[in-house]
């Protein structure tokens, strides 16, 4: 599993891109996906600077994917049966954003640089097994989704998982974009309406795109798909825990240091017999059945989203954290930790029996 940025030389110096990638190795993101589909000027000046940017990637220990399409080729001089262009410039590998011949991608893949080729995971075109169907070297062959640009162009979350798991069947890499939702970034186009895979993360915490597509649990890369992440956002990227969902709610303003004690406990896991009401995560009122925890007024019904313990006056619940599925009469047994946002209430979906998850505070 890989944290990736992304460059466009085209829209920056080379100066610039070095010291981000500086920054983004420091945060553990080892892999960097770059554009030549905007690229204009000669192929030697392409080569040129192509070449400075996997120099600097390479020496932090990140590799480079560069996007293309047959136009690009045609552009630069390039045959798919040729592909020293991508050697001489240090790429790593190459993604082709729109479709070759599926017998023309498994000869890609033996070619004799190493290079990665990427499908495009984006199209629904059965690119992926009819390559297969020529024998690819299965090693260098990975996938890769699309990003969009354009406000509610983005991929339909069912669409995308459904594809996703269509590349998993295959044990093929997959990797997808996430987006800086702030005005100051840019991509590889004049158009600022942010660049995701997924339209339902547009605009939305770039930390939260992540861990919402590390909940589905179909997607190897993430990749920040515009520039630049700031030193936080690299951060928020860096410390999510892939092994498990993690939840964010905003907190309660009469969180106690006992409530967030418990809900910050490191082993939640959702209890198998499921509740149409609460997924329960029952081992934290053993591990803290000695805790104090006074009952504190709600002042309103429970709703889905709440994180809640449960207080001392239900002793043999007490210390329980759940998690509020559907609306409920508030009983006075339980504390409202937080409430997660509706974005963040997506993740409920990935959780089930013996699912594994964290609180964020």
């Amino acid at each position: 599993m890989k944290w990736g940025i992304s460059l466009y030389p085209e829209h920056s110096t080379v100066e610039q891109d070095c010291s981000y990638i500086e920054r983004a190795a420091a945060h553990g993101f080892n892999r960097i996906f770059s554009c030549l589909l905007s690229v204009e000027g000669d192929p030697q000046q392409v080569k040129r600077e192509s070449a400075q940017l996997t120099s600097c990637a390479h020496a932090n220990g990140m590799e480079v994917i560069f996007d293309v399409a047959p136009s690009v080729f045609s552009k630069l001089g390039i045959s798919y049966d040729n592909l020293s262009f991508f050697h001489e410039i240090g790429a790593d590998g190459i993604r082709l954003d729109e479709p070759f011949q599926p017998s023309q991608v498994a000869d890609m893949t033996r070619n004799p640089y190493g290079l990665m080729i990427e499908l495009n995971a984006s199209c629904a075109d059965g690119i992926l097994p009819a390559t297969l169907t020529h024998d690819p070297d299965r090693a260098r062959l990975i996938s890769c989704h699309n990003f969009y640009p354009q406000r509610f162009s983005g991929l339909d979350a069912a669409f995308f998982e459904r594809e996703s798991a269509l590349v998993r069947e295959f044990g093929v890499n997959l990797a997808a974009f996430i987006g800086i939702p702030r005005d100051d970034v840019f991509g590889p186009w004049p158009l600022k309406e942010g660049l995701v895979t997924l339209e339902c993360h547009r605009g939305l915490p770039l930390d939260f795109q992540a861990r919402h597509l590390s909940a589905m649990g179909l997607i190897d890369d993430i990749i920040i798909s515009n520039c630049f992440a700031t030193e936080e956002e690299l951060a928020s990227v860096e410390e999510i825990d892939r092994s498990l969902v993690q939840l964010r709610p905003v907190v309660d303003p009469g969180l106690t240091d006992n409530e967030r004690t418990v809900a910050l406990y490191p082993k939640h896991k959702v209890r198998g017999d499921l509740s149409p009401y609460l997924l329960r995560s029952t081992w934290s009122r053993v591990e803290f059945a000695d805790l104090d925890i006074p009952a504190r007024p709600v002042g309103r019904d429970l709703m889905r989203g709440d994180v809640v313990v449960v207080n001392n006056a239900s002793p043999r619940y007490k210390g329980e954290l759940q998690l509020v599925l559907q609306d409920m009469p508030d009983d006075g047994t339980r504390n409202v930790v937080g409430t997660l946002p509706a974005h963040e209430q997506m993740l409920l979906e990935y959780l089930d029996s013996w699912s594994r998850f964290g609180v964020l505070l």
